[in-house]
């Protein structure tokens, strides 16, 4: 049976995400840079905290490896967490702006730090935003997507970022979060499917998630 690869860009604490799914019953799990491995694996995994810069320029220095990530992200199921999920877009402003991928329609933007309407949760005492947002918050399914099978809707995820995805094209949102403002917290096409918050840390739910992502074929 095909493996399950875990991209190693060097972001993030790999290690937890592996853990979680040797948890959930993925037999054969991989943390691997190879561009072989990558292109032969049979469920992708991109995950990442940190900057978006390094995790783009840890790619883009390994040519043979960002043409396998490419290549594997057009066939086949993906799965991307956190920095996985916004390097999908075309365009992040963290870092002083950076090209992504390109391959969902829409932008990375930062949390404004700014007073504003928004729920009590996200503000300190004083109106402004609480940066990072941190912790648990609900995410409302706006799909009947596969890997959310077993899981109800308005469940609470674990969350750690202080940028977001501001989608495009509403067909390729899957789920979505308030803090402050409504932004993307899970979206998919085809092939793909990507988190804002971290499943292997989002207890039963996520590691429900991640157990329907070991079986998922990659399609709807």
């Amino acid at each position: 049976m095909p493996a399950v690869v875990i991209v190693n860009l060097g972001t993030g604490n790999l290690y937890s995400v592996y853990k979680a799914l040797v948890h959930v019953g993925a037999g054969d799990v991989r943390i691997s840079s190879n561009p072989s491995e990558i292109r032969n694996a049979g469920h992708l995994v991109l995950p990442g905290q940190g900057a978006i810069g390094t995790w783009m320029r840890q790619l883009g220095k390994q040519p043979e490896l960002a043409a396998a990530v490419r290549a594997r992200l057009d066939d086949g199921p993906v799965l991307g967490i956190c920095l996985g999920l916004q390097a999908l877009y075309a365009y992040s402003e963290e870092n002083g702006g950076v090209a992504c991928l390109g391959l969902l329609d829409g932008e990375v933007r930062h949390f404004a730090a700014s007073r504003g309407q928004a729920d009590a949760a996200a503000h300190r005492g004083d109106g402004r935003r609480k940066i990072p947002h941190m912790g648990w918050n609900q995410v409302q399914q706006t799909s009947g997507h596969p890997l959310w099978r077993g899981i109800d809707d308005q469940r609470r995820f674990y969350f750690v970022h202080s940028y977001y995805v501001e989608a495009n094209n509403e067909h390729e949102v899957a789920g979505t979060c308030t803090y402050g403002n409504r932004f993307t917290a899970a979206a998919t096409r085809d092939n793909l499917f990507a988190t804002q918050f971290h499943p292997e840390k989002s207890q039963r739910d996520g590691l429900r998630l991640l157990q329907n992502f070991i079986h998922w074929k990659g399609v709807h």
